[in-house]
Parts: C-alpha cells; structure tokens; sequence
C-alpha cells in the first residue's frame, strides 16, 4: 500500500497520472492528519470545556487564531521535512553545540511526558464514562488499546495514516452531532469569533491553556519526521509541486481540527455558560451534567468522542516520542516498551488521586511554554537558503514567523508574571 501510494504521488508530480480531482491529491493526504489529532487530544477537551462553561462564547477568538497559527507552523514544519530529507530534531543535532542539543533532548521529553499525561488520561477518562469501570482499570484499558493501535505501524505509514483519520473523523462527526443537538446563539458565536476580549487573569490563564492545546510543541517536531522521506523527490520543479500538494493536507487536517475546537467550546458554551453552569470543572462533571440536560445521546457521544481523541492522540504522541529520542541521541528503545514506560507517570497521578482535569488543563499550558523551543529553530532553519534552496522562506514568511513566535514569548512572560 506504501509502495503504491508512494508511486501515485510520484505520477502526479511527473504529470504522468490519469488520475483527477481528489484522487490526485489522495496520496499527498496523511502526514497532517497523524500531526492533526495533537490539536483535538484531551487537553483541548479540557481547556475547551472550561473556557466555554466559564467564559461562554468569548475566547472562542483564541482558538481561531491559535488554528491559523497552527496552520502557518506545521507547513513550516513539513515544508521542512520535504526539502531538507531530516526532521528538526535531526538538524538541531547536526547544528547546534552537543551540550544545547541535549538540553534541547530533555525539555522535549519532559514536554512529551506532560503531553502523553493529557492524552492518556483522557482516553482513561472515556473508558470510565463509557464502561463504568474504576479509572485506574481505564488507565490499563487505554494503554492495551494504544498498543494495538501503534501495531498498525508495522504495515507501513498508509495504514496507520488510515487508522488515525477514521479515530478523527469519529470526533469530527460526534462535534457535528453534538452542534445539532445543542441551541446556540449565532450572534454571540460571530462576537466571540472576531472580536478579542479577556475577562481577568483567569481566562489569560485559560487562553494560555487553549494555546498550548493548539499549538503542540511535540508535533512541531514530528511533522516534519513525516514528511521528510515519504515521497522523496530531488529536482526543484517537483519539490514545489510537493509542497503546494503539502499545504492542501495541512489546510484539510488543521481546518478540520480547528472546527472541532471551536465545536468543542461552543458546545461547553450553549449547554453549560448559559444555563447557570458556570462552575464545571472537570470533563467527568461535565459528562455527568450533559446527560440530564441534553440526553443520554449526548453524553454517550461526548464520551466516545473523548476516547477517539484520546487513544488516537497517545499514540501519535508515543511516535513522536520515539522520533525525538532516536534523532537527538540516536537511542531507539521498541516502542510499545516506551508505551509502557510512559504510562507510568500517568498511573502515578490516578493512583494519588489528583483531579485528572486540572492536571489536564496545567498541562496545556506547560506545553505552551515549550512551543518557543521547538518554534525558534524552525524559523531559523527555514529561512536558511542553503538548506532550503526553492523552498526558502519569503520575506513575508519570516515576518509572520516572528510576529507568532513573538506573541507566543509575550503570552508567556505575562501569564507568569501573573501567576508569580
């Protein structure tokens, strides 16, 4: 399946395939789906959930900009991959000094671990709901299911690809379902779309949640390990033509991610903010709460939808795992073993007894801090000419590059100057 994807992409960009309309950009469709699912993992559940119920419709602006940010970095990301043949990691490795390397290394695992926290949390979280079992045998249930999910990778990427985009789409159409379902307010929808607004440090806070939810460091990386060899092309002529090919995955998988986030928060919005439910906290009171007020149908569907997220989010986040591990120290360990591995520090927060929401939220917005680290290197490596040749960032790229990444640092330094 690899072997003749890789060959219809190939016939595509030679101009020699019969194919039409989607059926030619199909082979070209993947990478940004596997790198999409970070960006409705179970952190988005929670930081959604808790900015739609406290601040109704208003931040919903923050997830629409974070989108359009996460958009313009994962096609830097994978433009990247297709011109250099080496992900991020790789080139931080061959750049920069041994020791910043290795500093790089362990911030981006601890940025894995905090991430793989949310993920695996949350798919347990589902299990609970869904099957009514104690969460810690939910905890043991995801980790068997993310196993046999990442197996699928022993038949090559198109496989795996295929697995992940049905696990989304079943998040996608439970969010429409869920729109349905819901009585939403079309006007205070557009306000809270296009005009920003903060109400307090508290919803700072939250925005900072929304961003690290959105735009996930970990996938900075491993979207450019996706694309850097998966159809491999030298000449400039079909480089470009990759890449436009590149930017259409990424605007499908991202606007998809992006409609769902914003589903997510108008759903906690209508149902919640504007029904006196200010105060929901956690994803399992919000399940609890949805069903008296919209249905079992509705939490039934909340809860599946929280299990797709989860299991199909974990398992790209123990790839991407793998990937940093192996590019920057050049250590690969089998990958269900660092499935495992990574379970543990999740299993110790169930067992302690911390509300797995909280934990889930304070996550997010550790990994906003991580974004920069990823995000600097990038703009750097991208705007190089040498590296880059055609592919080389144009001068309105680079200034965009730096206006996001300059917001991202000022976020950042206010939200711990308000924490402190």
């Amino acid at each position: 399946m690899d072997q003749r994807t890789v060959q219809n992409g190939i016939d595509v960009l030679n101009q020699t395939s019969k194919k039409r309309g989607f059926e030619r950009i199909l082979p070209f469709l993947g990478p940004a789906f596997i790198a999409s699912v970070a960006y409705v993992d179970p952190g988005n559940f929670a930081t959604n959930i808790q900015g739609g119920a406290s601040f109704g419709y208003e931040l919903l602006w923050v997830i629409f900009w974070a989108n359009l940010i996460a958009m313009f970095i994962q096609a830097l990301s994978s433009k990247l991959g297709i011109a250099t043949g080496k992900n991020l990691a790789e080139i931080i490795k061959d750049k920069y000094p041994k020791w910043l390397v290795w500093f790089y290394w362990i911030q981006a695992e601890l940025i894995a671990i905090f991430t793989d926290l949310a993920e695996f949390i949350g798919a347990s979280i589902a299990f609970q709901l869904l099957l009514g079992v104690p969460l810690i045998w939910g905890a043991v249930l995801s980790g068997i299911s993310t196993i046999f999910i990442l197996l699928f990778q022993n038949y090559g990427f198109r496989p795996f690809e295929a697995v992940i985009a049905v696990l989304l789409g079943v998040v996608a159409f439970s969010y429409i379902t869920e729109l349905f379902i819901v009585k939403s307010n079309g006007i205070g929808i557009l306000r809270g779309t296009i005009v920003p607004s903060f109400s307090g440090t508290e919803s700072i806070y939250m925005a900072a949640g929304i961003l690290g939810a959105t735009v996930m460091p970990h996938v900075i990386y491993l979207h450019s390990a996706l694309t850097e060899n998966r159809i491999n092309v030298k000449d400039e002529v079909r480089l470009k033509k990759l890449h436009k090919f590149n930017l259409i995955d990424v605007s499908i998988a991202l606007g998809i991610a992006g409609f769902v986030n914003m589903a997510m928060l108008i759903m906690a919005s209508s149902t919640f903010h504007f029904s006196g439910h200010q105060d929901i906290s956690s994803i399992s009171t919000a399940y609890m709460t949805l069903i008296p007020l919209l249905g079992s149908a509705a939490g039934f569907i909340f809860a599946l939808s929280l299990l797709a997220s989860g299991l199909s989010s974990s398992a790209v986040g123990t790839i991407s795992g793998q990937v940093l591990m192996q590019s920057f120290v050049n250590f690969k360990i089998p990958i269900w073993v660092r499935r495992i591995i990574t379970m543990v520090p999740s299993l110790l927060v169930i067992a302690i007894g911390v509300n797995p929401t909280s934990v889930l939220v304070f996550s997010q917005v550790v990994l906003s801090f991580g974004i920069i680290f990823a995000l600097v290197p990038l703009i750097q490596f991208t705007r190089d000419e040498k590296m880059m040749k055609s592919l080389v960032n144009k001068k309105i790229t680079n200034f965009v590059a730096w206006i996001v990444a300059s917001s991202v640092i000022a976020l950042n330094l206010f939200l711990i100057y308000q924490v402190l």
